[in-house]
């Protein structure tokens, strides 16, 4: 592995996630925000907006989080595919959910617009290849539900044509959804920081929270700085939460993921490999989700961590591997970048608010933070100011503890263990 690799994300090269200046932590405002993350400041927007006093606490650098390591993937998808919904919950608790899809993609489109917001949005659509013959032909059924229901325009491409999508031949065709699109992560954030502090929000960050009472008529928000007393108080940490919340942690689990960036490649290469310059995924259950760079000249290339110790040239390679695997030619590929980052999954694989003894979360985004973690942000934020907006398919029940886990996903590895076992067998990933 070259020299020069940087674990830093490539994101950050433009959009490095900011160190404030400390500025003094009220000891009163109307509502507490822990994690300043798309979530926290989504939510922190709207409340500010509606003339509430805000304050938002990270423990890290606020967007060091998965807001600024993760693919850029603009999808709104559900980790439970339609026509699986279908079958659990049956087709009209499926629509509610995959229309509010369609309806918060749309959403986080005009409010980058609406905002004025640079991060390189790019309505570009989506292809996923099949693994398998048989992935193709249940892609190809979920498609037809996608169009009936939902006008979705989602197109099979045979294996025959799918070079017009991404020069590899380790497909055997798959699904076209033109409706997705791609973004900068790390100026996504950038972005809504700085709405959010135009607004009167102050952002505290690398300032821990380390807990939250409630007494009835309030709470008192422990936090690195001092104590606050909030009349609200939201919690917006997803993969990174803490034992500050160990209620919260036994239900969400961290799963990471991590990507490369390749160096830059010839034009010829870029416009052979990825023609289209669309977003890309797999349907194997270990799946890789990759993409071109904004600007067209580097591959961006995601998928689950499989190894738990090692040097940050030992990820890499293993990645590079993979992406050796899709697209030979890139088997030696020299690398730019080498990151990480944390998603949070729970039970049921639904994203959603909550209240339990008068805190309220935004959480449990299983991968699809980008659009998810804006729009139940902000609908949360609604909520407490009571307006009609607040309306949402994703204000649930808490979710379900995960049996005998209490934050340390000491099952991760014999999970990927399976997963790898289910690629092999020919099992379809629904992501």
């Amino acid at each position: 592995m070259a020299d020069g690799l940087t674990a830093d994300p490539y994101w950050w090269e433009a959009a490095e996630p900011r160190r404030l200046p400390e500025t003094p932590v009220a000891a009163a405002c109307d509502i507490a925000v822990v994690g300043a993350g798309y979530a926290g400041l989504s939510a922190a927007l709207v409340l500010a907006r509606a003339g509430r006093s805000v304050q938002v606490f990270d423990k890290l650098r606020p967007g060091e989080g998965a807001s600024s390591r993760n693919g850029g993937l603009a999808s709104g998808n559900i980790r439970m595919g339609f026509g699986e919904m279908i079958e659990a919950m049956g087709l009209e608790a499926a629509l509610r959910f995959y229309r509010e899809g369609k309806i918060a993609r749309e959403g986080l489109a005009d409010f980058i617009a609406t905002e004025k917001i640079e991060c390189d949005y790019q309505p570009v659509g989506r292809f996923v290849g099949a693994a398998q013959p048989s992935h193709y032909e249940a892609q190809g059924r979920e498609a037809d539900r996608l169009n009936k229901h939902l006008g979705t325009d989602a197109a099979m491409v045979p294996r025959s044509e799918q070079h017009r999508e991404i020069g590899s031949d380790f497909y055997h065709g798959g699904m076209l959804r033109p409706d997705l699109a791609g973004l900068h992560p790390a100026k996504l954030h950038d972005g809504m920081l700085d709405r959010a502090i135009e607004a009167g929000v102050t952002v505290h960050g690398e300032t821990a929270v380390t807990g939250i009472r409630g007494d009835g008529g309030g709470f008192e928000v422990e936090t690195a700085r001092g104590r606050v007393r909030a009349k609200q108080a939201i919690v917006a940490t997803n993969g990174y939460s803490d034992n500050s919340d160990r209620w919260l942690r036994r239900r969400l689990v961290p799963v990471p993921s991590r990507m490369i960036a390749t160096r830059p490649l010839p034009p010829e290469t870029m416009a052979r490999l990825m023609p289209k310059r669309r977003m890309l995924g797999e349907t194997r259950q270990l799946y890789h989700y990759f993409r071109p760079s904004p600007d067209g000249t580097q591959i961006l290339f995601g998928g689950r961590e499989r190894v738990w110790r090692g040097e940050k040239n030992e990820f890499a390679a293993g990645l590079r591997a993979d992406l050796g695997e899709i697209f030979p030619e890139l088997a030696d590929v020299p690398l730019s970048h080498s990151w990480y980052g944390f998603v949070a999954y729970n039970l049921d694989y639904l994203p959603r608010l909550f209240e339990r003894e008068g805190v309220h979360y935004a959480t449990g985004f299983c991968g699809s933070g980008v659009v998810w973690a804006w729009w139940i942000g902000s609908k949360l934020a609604f909520k407490l100011i009571g307006d009609a907006k607040a309306g949402t398919a994703f204000s649930c029940e808490p979710p379900s503890a995960v049996p005998f886990y209490t934050g340390t996903p000491w099952f991760l590895p014999a999970a990927l263990f399976w997963f790898g076992l289910r690629d092999r067998m020919g099992a379809i990933s629904k992501k």
